[in-house]
C-alpha cells in the first residue's frame, strides 16, 4: 500500500484589476459615507474588472504567477480546481475557459462553488488526489468578480464586495510540512440568509427575474454575522485539534476578508496579536473565493511567512459554509 504523500504550497499568484472603487466614489452612488463603512466593516476601497474583464481573466493572470513561482510550465499542471461563484457561464466550466487560455492541455479541470469557502474546500479536494498519488500537482486558483452580481443601488451590500483572484499550486513538499488537517462543513439550513436567486433552474432567467433583483447578491447581513462569529471560532479549535496543535503555535492567521469585526473576534478567541494576523479587507472588501488566498499571497509577497511557519486559514461563506486548515509552510 503506497504512503501518504505530504502535500504542500509550491508557488502563489495573485491579481487585483486595476480599477479601485473608494468609499468617497460610493457616497455619490448610494446613502452612505466612509466613516460609517469603516467603522463597521474596516474597508476603504475595492477593486473592479474592466468591463472586458471575466473571471477566468482574473485567475489567469494569478495562475501564471503562481506557475512562475512554482517553477513549472502550464503543461506540467496535472489539476485545475477554480473556486468561483461568478464562472464566465454556466458551462464550460471557468476551469476549463482557463485551461485552454493556459495552455495546461495535460490538465483535469472544473469549477468548485462554495462561496467564500471555495478556495479552502478546493485545497482539501487537491490535497485528497495528491495524496493517493492520483496526480502530483494541481493549481488552485480563488477568483470572483462579485461586482457582476453587486446591485449598486443596495447600501446594505454593494460595499462589501470587491473583484480578485489568487492562485496556489500545490504539490509533494518533504514530511513534516504542508497540510496538517482540514475542517469543512455546511449549514444548508442557513442558505436563504445569503443566496443568489435568479438564473438556475429553480428560478430560470425572465423578465421578472432582471425586473425584481434576483441576479444580485441577497444577504441579511445580521443573521450572517452571527454564523461568521460563531463558525470562524468553532472552526478553527476544531482545525487546530485534528492537527494536534494549539492556538499559541499559530505563526499566522489567514482569515477571510469580509468584515473587520469578525476578524476581530476570532483573533480574540485564539488569543493572537494583530501581528500574527492577515488583514487586507480595507483594499480589497470581500472577494469571495479569492479573499483567503490574496490575502495569503500578500503574506508571502511581504516576507511575513517563513519556512516551518504554523499557518491557520480558515473562511465561511453562503451555503452556508465554512472551511479551515493547518498548514507548515
Amino acid at each position: 500500500m503506497m504512503k501518504s504523500r505530504s502535500v504542500g504550497i509550491i508557488g502563489t499568484g495573485k491579481y487585483v484589476p486595476e480599477r479601485v472603487l473608494t468609499n468617497a466614489e460610493l457616497e455619490t452612488m448610494v446613502e452612505t459615507n466612509d466613516e460609517w463603512i469603516v467603522s463597521r466593516t474596516g474597508i476603504r476601497e475595492r477593486h473592479i474588472a474592466a468591463p472586458d474583464q471575466a473571471t477566468s481573466d482574473l485567475a489567469y493572470e494569478a495562475a501564471v504567477q503562481a506557475l512562475k513561482s512554482a517553477g513549472l510550465a502550464a503543461e506540467d499542471i496535472e489539476l485545475i480546481i477554480v473556486a468561483t461563484i461568478t464562472p464566465d457561464m454556466t458551462f464550460p466550466s471557468t476551469a476549463c475557459i482557463l485551461q485552454e487560455k493556459l495552455g495546461a492541455k495535460k490538465a483535469a479541470a472544473f469549477d468548485l462553488s462554495a462561496a467564500c469557502s471555495g478556495f479552502v474546500y478546493s485545497l482539501a479536494t487537491a490535497n485528497g488526489f495528491i495524496q493517493t498519488g492520483m496526480y502530483n500537482n494541481a493549481l488552485i486558483i480563488g477568483a470572483d468578480a462579485l461586482s457582476r452580481i453587486t446591485d449598486y443601488t443596495d447600501r446594505n451590500t454593494c460595499v462589501l464586495f470587491g473583484d480578485g483572484a489568487g492562485a496556489v499550486v500545490l504539490g509533494e513538499v518533504p514530511e513534516g510540512r504542508g497540510f496538517l488537517s482540514f475542517d469543512l462543513g455546511a449549514e444548508g439550513a442557513g442558505g436563504e440568509l445569503l443566496k443568489l436567486e435568479g438564473g438556475g433552474s429553480r428560478c430560470p432567467a425572465s423578465e421578472e427575474t432582471v425586473r425584481s433583483g434576483k441576479h444580485f447578491i441577497y444577504m441579511n447581513g445580521r443573521e450572517v454575522f452571527k454564523f461568521a462569529v460563531r463558525v470562524m471560532g468553532t472552526a478553527t479549535e476544531e482545525v487546530l485539534r485534528k492537527a494536534g496543535k494549539d492556538k499559541s503555535e499559530i505563526d499566522l492567521f489567514v482569515p477571510h476578508q469580509a468584515n473587520i469585526r469578525i476578524i476581530q473576534s476570532a483573533m480574540q478567541r485564539l488569543d493572537l496579536p494583530e501581528e500574527k494576523c492577515v488583514i487586507n479587507v480595507d483594499k480589497y472588501a470581500n472577494t469571495s473565493a479569492a479573499s483567503i488566498p490574496l490575502a495569503l499571497v500578500e503574506a508571502v509577497e511581504e516576507g511575513r511567512v517563513k519556512e516551518g511557519d504554523t499557518l491557520l486559514l480558515v473562511g465561511f461563506g453562503g451555503g452556508l459554509t465554512w472551511g479551515a486548515s493547518v498548514l507548515v509552510w
